[in-house]
This record gives C-alpha cells, structure tokens and sequence, in this order.
C-alpha cells in the first residue's frame, strides 16, 4: 500500500504563514495602571486650582481622592509586609505623604503618592509583557498536526494529542507539530528558534526535528520522539518562566540601606518624642523637637542620593541607543564580571553576505582573507573566448540561475551581484531540489548552483521539465517528492529549503555534526547510503566526468576551513567556480570584545547554538579564545549558573528565543534590539536598539559612574543629617532651618546626580577599531 506521503503530495506552493497573533495584555486591564492613571487624572485636575490660590474647597477634595486612588494599594501591601515584620518602602512612602500632609504640604505629599504609583504601575506593565512574551512562545507550536494512521490514512489532530512513537507529515511551509526523527523524506527546516543559526538546516531520514521549526519546500515524515509536553520549544518556556521566578528580588543598593535606616529613625523619632516628657518637659516642645527631628533625618536626600544619578544614566543611555528597564539594572550592569556572547545576530550581522568568488578557470585563486570578495579586479566581467569566467562573470552567472529563490544564501547571491552593478541575465527551467540546489537555464546553458556534495545535472534521474511538468526527484530515502518549474518566472515553489545548510558545510568533509538534542548526524547533505559524506571525495571523485572536480573539491576544503558556506556553481555539469558565503561579523564586535575584556578582567565567552567549526572561525576573528559551540537553550543556562555559583556577575548579550533563558537567569541580560526576538526582548533588562555592540561597554562604564556618584551623594546627605540631628538634639534647631537645611541637601545631592545627563558622561568607545581600556 502506497505511503500517505506517496498518496498526496505535497504542494508546490508554500506562501508564507501568517504570524500567530500576539497576546498582549492591555495596559488599562492591570489594576495597578488604572490606580496610577485614576490619581494622575485627579492630581492634575486638582495642581492649577491649588497653583491659582482657588478656595481650599475646589482643590482640597481632589488631592484627596489622589491619596486615596495612588496610595491604598501600596498602603496595604505595606501594612501586609509589615505582618511579616518587614518595613516596606511602600509603608514609608505612604506615611511621609500623609506627614507632608499633616503639616501643610498636600501638593507635595500628593505628587510623591502619583510617582509612586506611576513607577508600581511601570514595573506592574514590564511584567505582564514579559509573561506575554513567554506565553506568545507557545505560538510558535502548531495546534494540529497530521497524524498518519497504520492503514495509510490522515487525521488531522491537536498537536496535545500526539503520543511518542505516532508518525505525523510535515508539509511544505508548515510548521513541525512534535519534536522528532525524520523516517522518510528531504527537506530543509528552519530551526533558528531553537538553535539560533541563521541559515535552514538540511534534514533527511535520522535527522532530529524540533516542535515550531518551519519545514522548507520538501514533506517529511516524523516519528514523534518527545511528548509535545517536554518538546524543546516547552521547555523553554518553563525555562524563561523558572529563572524569572527563581532569580533572587533585585533591590537597590539605597533600598537595602534605607530598610534599617528608616526603622531606626522611627524608633528614634519617638524616643525624642518621649523622653522629655518622662522628664518632666511640656508636650508642645517635645511634640516640635521630635517633628523637627524626624524632618531633618528622614531618609528623602538619602533616597535622592541613589534615583537621580541612576536616572540620569538610563537617559544619557536611552539616548545613545541603550534601553535600561529600571535603575535596577542600571546599577546591576555595572557589577559584572564575566560576559557571554551569542554569536549570529549578535556577534554577526545576523544576514548571509558572499565573501568569496572563486573562479576555477582564467582567474587566479586568491587566499581570500579579510573577510571581502576574493575577486580579480582587473580582469573583465563575463567571460573570454575560451568560456572562462572570472569573478564577476561567475557571480553574474550564480545569480542569474539563483534569481527566482527566496532562500536567504541566494538572495545572499544576487545581492552581491547587485551592490557590484552586474547584469543578471533571465534564467528559465528553474528548479529548487532539497538535497541538492537550483538548476536554471541560463543564456542556453544548463547552471547549477548548489551544495559541493549534489550531483551535476545529467549524472542523475531528471528533476522537473521546462514545461513545468515535475517528475519526482529522489530523496535520500528512495520516497518521492515533486518539485516544479515556472520558465522565466521561478518556480512556484516557496524556495525557503536548500541543500547547502552552513551547519555542514563548515563540518570537516565527513565528519559528524552535533545535532541540538546532542545527537551526532551526518555533515553530507546527500544522506543517501549510496552517496559519500564527504565533500573533497564527491567534487573529485575519479568517476566523475567533471575536469575541474579536484580543483573544486580544493576551493572548498579552503573555504570550508575558513568557516565559509560553500557553494558551486556549474556549467553544463563542469564546476566553473565556488561562492564563499558567511555571516558577516559586526564593525565593533573586536574592540568591543577587547573593552570588556579590560573592563571585566576576563575575555568574554562565545555561547551560541552553531556548530563548533564555524563558531570558533569568528571567534578568532572577534578575538574570543573560549569558545562553547552546539549549545540548546538549557546548555547556555546551565553554563550561566555555573558561574554564578563560582560567584561571578554574568552579563549575557544575545538576540534569540534560544537566549532568552539565559539572558533571565543572568544577573544582567542585553538583547540585541533590531533582529531580536520578541521574547528575548521582553526578558532582557536592558536593549541595545541600534545593534551597536560598541555601546556596551560604553554603559557598563556609565553604570560605574553612576554608583561613584551614589557614593557621593550618600556622603553628602549623610553629612548633613548628621549635622542637623546633631544640633536638634543638643541645641535648638528651628523647624523652618530644619526644613531649609533638610531640602538643602535634597537639592544638592538631586543636582549632584544630574551630572550624568551631560553629553560629556557618555563615554566615547563606540568607534569601530578602537581597543584602549575604559575609563571611569
């Protein structure tokens, strides 16, 4: 009995999926907003009316309500902490609001309480996005998937359903329903939500397939290996939800002062209070004595001595391209210690680019360092009379065949043929095969461009017809999927599938590759049992009838070992040359690197989810020695806590789904804000929005700065204190001297902070090359 694959094939055409939409909690459905929203209405309406001398009461009944709506919630979970013998700040804040009151100041009690609730209703805001985040994850799972019963026959089931050992299809553009191994089919998936790499991973019959990865143009047959459950793309989620939970409550350096501080100033405030009047002194004066006490010693330029400078550092940040969430992080940034580094889309651009044309006839090979295109400038485009190409001839001719795919290695191609104002001939025949690459007609020659293992045209069964008629191509598996050709237009199919995955491409030729689950698959994307892995044996093997296959087999093994895709082009079933195409490394990732190497004391570490050759070829070029490779989003998280248990302050700056565990667990996490993740951006504290790797270190400095000038300022409000309780209780300290002096040092130390607003605190490393320490 035929196969259900067999049975129904797979469509040609694959647009492009809708995005699951986002479940975004509203601002106003959080209590906390509408509280802070609520007071801030009824402050302003009642701030004029006070300002313009209007009788008390118009204004008075509105402050009020202010005290009422921004101050209960924080009130009672004041009073519920204080259950727990804990002095919370929001007690406190509370109580000096209805102190300002008491003696006069209703505007300034009233504008403390609407800051106050605004900053709860903030955080309240952060992190019910991030539980959306984490929630929205789950989209990335299919809700169904098609189940294949032993009969042959289809069910479409809730993706829940499926049971380990249940055998379910994948057809083109859909996404996987369960974690897996691949029984039958060749494709290529997707799998950047997991692993991070940026290119589709070719995947034949024994590969490991993930729950929410994509699948290419090619159908696949899995066999359910996890409960959908315990499926990677689960287990992140849980991952992201218990690090969240589990990381220990921040608190601010002052907040931790101000607990005991202010618990003795009450204890204080009443001892000043009653002490006189257990010796005999009138209740008037000791009533003034204890109130002036408590004014000059309450703790606001102690609190001022830490907000100020911290916020004045998220500003001058904020406008320099960093986002800091809270001046809890602000202040955290500048602890670490140890720094990890994803490496695609963070080290990297993120984006194929061609770094490499190889003509194998008429142009001299070059060593092709520096990252640029290794071409012959001098010779000229296109070809001489014997039909050698150089440089530009080649790359025109990849990119005309290349034109119709949507895979990201061929718009790679044609962009770079583009950016050198080369003419891209019209291709017809197009055909995109999984396992192998595209074959165009082109000028009246037949041009393959693909991976170095797939066999030139002819050597093999056909593939499709240029009428657009398909006879089925064999996949590693012996089973059949079509494909189909569109002459002059590009095939219909969705060409997001390619043969040539940069994860074995970079492999040495034959050698295994660890898959994510940690599992070793083959590097050869011809997996059949009849095809050699490697690629140096398949370009010249002595059956080939290809004359230039040894000096392409040479070209590759080059690149290769330069952690380079490799990719070639031919002609008739004759190599004519080899593109070189990698992941561009940022301007900045070198200095960068090299400025936090100074400022930390330890070179940072490279955690990514890319296979060890490629990684540790950037690695070298960013000067990274310490290099973890093959990585699964757990892998990076056991590798932060490791550690932090060695007492290190981790600072972990990545981009994906795949970081987003690790970046919670971290004791300060930076996402990359213009290809990250939306999950990892909401985890992160803090975003670097315009990809500038250069403007890490420049706020790790920041941070630095900013707690000196804490310092400062805790010295500064400390002396004052000291001398104005000092001369309350010895002498006689005037309430309006005491409130003077008592604003004073507010003042002072408020002005002290905003230092950091300057253009002059930024610190000026963000200029690519540059390599020189930090300063503070």
């Amino acid at each position: 009995m035929p196969s259900a694959l067999d049975q129904r094939p797979a469509p040609t055409a694959a647009g492009p999926r809708p995005a699951a939409p986002r479940r975004r909690t509203r601002v106003l459905a959080l209590p906390e907003a509408r509280w802070a929203l609520a007071a801030l209405v009824l402050f302003l309406a009642a701030l004029p009316l006070k300002l313009l001398d209007a009788p008390a009461w118009t204004w008075a009944p509105l402050f009020a309500a202010t005290y009422v709506t921004g101050g209960w919630e924080p009130g009672w979970e004041g009073l519920k902490a204080l259950k727990d013998r804990t002095l919370d700040v929001d007690l406190l804040m509370v109580v000096a609001a209805l102190g300002a009151a008491a003696i006069g100041q209703v505007l300034d009690g009233a504008l403390l309480i609407v800051i106050f609730a605004t900053s709860g209703a903030l955080e309240a805001v952060a992190t019910a996005r991030t539980a959306d985040s984490v929630r929205g994850l789950l989209d990335l799972a299919p809700t169904t998937a098609t189940r294949l019963l032993p009969d042959g026959r289809e069910e479409r089931v809730a993706a829940e359903e499926l049971r380990v050992g249940d055998t379910v299809l994948v057809r083109p553009g859909e996404r996987v329903g369960a974690d897996g191994r691949v029984l039958d089919g060749a494709s290529e998936v997707d799998q950047a939500t997991i692993t991070g790499e940026p290119l589709p991973v070719a995947k034949r019959a024994g590969d490991e397939v993930f729950a929410g990865t994509v699948n290419g143009t090619g159908a696949l047959r899995v066999r359910v290996g996890r409960d959908p459950a315990d499926s990677v793309i689960a287990r992140i989620v849980r991952m992201v939800e218990e690090a969240s939970e589990t990381k220990a409550p921040t608190q601010l350096f002052i907040e931790k002062v101000e607990q005991r501080y202010s618990i003795g100033m009450v204890i204080a405030t009443l001892a000043v209070f009653a002490v006189p009047l257990a010796f005999g002194s009138a209740l008037q004066p000791a009533l003034l004595r204890a109130m002036t006490f408590m004014i000059v010693a309450s703790p606001c330029a102690v609190v001022l001595s830490t907000m100020p400078p911290l916020l004045s550092a998220i500003a001058n940040a904020g406008r320099h391209g960093v986002l800091a969430k809270s001046a809890v992080v602000m202040e955290r940034l500048g602890q670490v210690d140890t720094v990890a580094l994803d490496k695609t889309g963070t080290l990297t651009e993120g984006t194929p680019r061609v770094t490499d044309v190889r003509p194998l006839v008429g142009t001299e090979v070059g060593a092709g360092r520096g990252g640029g295109l290794d071409v012959d400038l001098g010779a000229d485009p296109g070809s001489d009379p014997d039909g050698h190409l150089d440089a530009d001839g080649l790359l025109a001719l990849a990119a005309a065949a290349e034109h119709p795919s949507e895979h990201p290695l061929a718009r790679a191609i044609v962009a770079a043929a583009h950016e050198r104002g080369l003419a891209v001939a019209a291709a017809t025949d197009f055909t995109s095969v999984p396992g192998r690459g595209v074959t165009a007609t082109v000028e009246g020659r037949t041009i393959e461009v693909g991976s170095p293992t797939s066999t030139p045209a002819g050597a093999d069964a056909p593939t499709s017809s240029a009428t657009g008629t398909s006879s089925p191509t064999s996949s590693a598996t012996g089973t059949s999927s079509p494909t189909s050709s569109a002459a002059g237009t590009g095939s219909p199919t969705s060409d997001t599938a390619r043969p040539y995955a940069p994860t074995n491409s970079t492999a040495k030729a034959g050698s295994p590759t660890t898959s994510p689950a940690g599992t070793s698959s083959p590097t050869s994307r011809t997996a059949a049992a009849d095809t050699p892995t490697s690629s140096s044996a398949k370009a010249g093997s002595p059956t080939s009838a290809d004359p230039n296959a040894q000096q392409a087999a040479a070209v590759v093994r080059v690149l290769e070992e330069q952690g380079r895709t490799a990719v070639v082009v031919r002609r008739d079933g004759v190599a004519v040359g080899v593109l070189g195409i990698a992941d561009r490394l940022r301007p900045d990732a070198r200095a960068t690197v090299s400025a936090l190497t100074a400022l930390t004391g330890r070179a940072p570490v490279l955690l990514t989810g890319d296979n060890e050759s490629a990684a540790r070829h950037l690695a070298a070029e960013a000067g990274i020695t310490d290099v973890r490779a093959g990585l699964l989003p757990q892998d990076k998280v056991a590798a932060v806590r490791h550690w932090e248990s060695e007492g290190r302050r981790v600072l972990v700056v990545g981009d994906g789904v795949n970081d987003a565990p690790a970046l919670a667990a971290a004791h300060t996490g930076i996402a990359m804000g213009k290809a990250g993740s939306d999950l990892a951006l909401e985890t992160a504290d803090a975003v670097v929005v315009r990809d500038e790797l250069a403007t890490i270190p420049a706020a790790v400095v920041l941070s630095r700065k900013a707690r000196r000038l804490v310092v400062q300022n805790l010295v500064i409000a400390g002396a004052f204190i000291a001398t104005l309780v000092a001369w309350d209780l010895i002498g006689t300290l005037p309430l309006p001297l005491g409130v003077a002096g008592h604003e004073g040092s507010t003042v002072v130390v408020g002005l002290n902070g905003l230092r950091l607003l300057r253009e002059a605190a930024w610190p000026k490393t963000h200029t690519p090359g540059y390599e020189a320490p930090l300063g503070g």
